[in-house]
């Protein structure tokens, strides 16, 4: 990971099982996340493999999602189905979210 960076924000993951995992870098200067969006953090392990963290944007925080303590060489395909049902999850709660809030305006029209 650059230097001036203080994570990756997953943009997409493949539902495939070994499909890709697309990043873009996130700049150390850069706000809290947005709500469900997830942050990933890589980090040498103190013996072997990575120490990965997962980080998941809520409306008014950040939460950690998950870590992978001293995940092989190939973590990508280690952390892809978490991040996969979760960023899943956070489009549904959206769907029924944006639905809820249609019903409430048509109801009050």
């Amino acid at each position: 990971m650059p230097d001036d960076v203080r994570g990756a924000l997953v943009q997409r993951v493949s539902g495939l099982p070994d499909g890709p995992l697309d990043i873009s870098w996130l700049a150390a200067g850069t706000p809290r996340l947005p709500q469900g969006r997830v942050r990933l953090h890589w980090e040498p392990a103190s013996h072997t493999g990575w120490d990965v963290t997962a980080h998941l944007g809520l409306a008014t925080t950040e939460v950690h999602l998950a870590s992978w303590p001293a995940a092989p060489d190939d973590w990508p395909h280690l952390v892809r189905p978490t991040l996969h049902e979760v960023l899943g999850l956070c489009a549904a709660l959206s769907v029924a979210t944006a639905a809820l809030d249609l019903s409430h305006r048509l109801a009050h029209v």
